[in-house]
């Protein structure tokens, strides 16, 4: 064999083995009508590898658009719509669901309920559904992020308005388990307080401290042509005091609009994206460690060779790694079409693990769920079926080739 003939075969079997290695892309379920349409959250699974989702409008339990639905998804791909919500018992789920270890699910809606201000929900394991708080003015209203539990089941969340009268910007509550509510924060909007948490969830440690983000709010600097305040990166610790981690700058140095669920590292580090901002106004993927000093992981480009605007939160690895989606741009991103899947590594390499196209969904908003294999599953809010304008939204799958600890 010729020198030549020698590189050439080397790099062929460099390429052979990337490929091998390459993930694998699978629409497991297209939306549509009764089956829920335009799925806004992200997806949590069971044991048996069954998937848990809500859909924000369709099903057949309201109106012409409906109410919603909390669906089920099984290994085989068959799509078991769990509850409809009727308006009463809840209004337009845009958040993830929670579940115990006996099977109950848990979640919010953002309308509907007593005074159509919202509702927390249970759904148990016979499918049927009680109304476990429905928010009114004081308590704050429309939640449109999920619920977490704590070892001795209460229940921990947010509001994106409502609250203090004098302020209305927001609250973090507790539904305890014997139903028992309380308001644990009134967030006061800029400049002095966080406004507005929106999608994802709250994030617990093992030491009882809560934190979260808020879409608006804390700096107002370079975020007031529309919204108020860049957002800010809060903990709430277990003894009730407030503490304002970051202040969102906004501009070039800073992203804003941080949407969903933190992520929290062994060190004690915090993850997150923001929607809008940075180097080139498309958003950022940040680091605050304990220490409370701001890393810019990633400043996303736009265009065809990389993501803008995520809306969904930031999955961590044991490695280090972070995983989510960004609702637009991507090799065909534009207009409705477009959005991807990305994996930012630990030295801060982004590398899009897939960009939908339309026909295999559009726009994913809710946070990507990562299992104990590395197996990544979230949906889309628009695109797939084309029963709906802009398509009814799908249910997708990244899967890696190996074992975990082979990546």
């Amino acid at each position: 064999m010729s020198r030549n003939q020698y590189a050439l075969a080397i790099i062929f079997l460099a390429l052979v083995q990337t490929m091998a290695q390459a993930q694998t892309f699978n629409v497991l379920y297209y939306l549509s009508g009764s089956s829920g349409i335009w799925p806004e959250a992200g997806l949590i699974q069971d044991a048996s590898g069954n998937l848990y989702g809500t859909a924000t409008y369709g099903g057949d339990g309201c109106g012409d658009d409906s109410c919603g639905v909390v669906f089920m998804l099984d290994t085989n791909g068959k799509e078991t719509v769990l509850h409809n919500f009727a308006g009463p018992d809840g209004d337009m789920p845009e958040a993830p669901l929670l579940r115990d270890d006996k099977g109950n699910l848990y979640g919010t809606t953002a309308a509907g309920g007593n005074s159509n201000q919202g509702a927390v929900f249970k759904i148990d394991t016979a499918g049927n559904e009680t109304v476990l708080h429905s928010f009114v003015s004081k308590d704050g209203c429309q939640p449109r992020q999920g619920l977490i539990m704590d070892e001795a089941g209460n229940l921990y969340g947010t509001t994106s308005a409502c609250g203090n009268v004098a302020h209305g910007s927001g609250t973090i509550f507790r539904l305890s388990k014997n139903g028992e509510y309380a308001v644990l924060h009134n967030f006061a909007g800029s400049p002095s307080d966080g406004a507005a948490p929106d999608y994802g969830r709250l994030t617990l440690d093992t030491a009882g401290n809560l934190y979260g983000v808020t879409f608006e709010g804390g700096n107002e600097t370079n975020c007031s042509n529309y919204y108020v305040g860049c957002g800010v990166l809060y903990k709430l610790s277990k003894d009730g005091k407030f503490v304002i981690l970051h202040r969102f700058a906004g501009g070039t140095s800073d992203g804003c609009y941080p949407y969903g669920t933190v992520a929290l590292d062994g060190d004690g580090g915090l993850h997150g994206t923001t929607f809008g901002c940075g180097a080139h106004g498309w958003g950022i993927i940040w680091k605050v460690c304990k220490e409370g000093v701001e890393t810019i992981r990633h400043n996303f480009a736009g265009g065809t060779s990389d993501g803008c605007n995520p809306e969904g939160s930031a999955v961590l690895d044991a490695k280090g790694n972070l995983y989510g989606n960004s609702r637009f741009c991507g090799a065909y991103g534009g207009g409705w079409d477009g959005g991807t899947v990305w994996e930012l590594s630990k030295k801060n390499v982004l590398t899009l693990l897939h960009s939908f196209d339309q026909s295999d969904g559009a726009q994913p908003w809710g946070e990507v769920l990562r299992t104990e294999n590395g197996t990544l599953f979230g949906t889309t809010t628009y695109g797939g079926s084309d029963d709906c304008s802009y398509g009814c939204g799908t249910v997708w799958s990244v899967a890696f080739p190996g074992p975990e600890d082979s990546r």
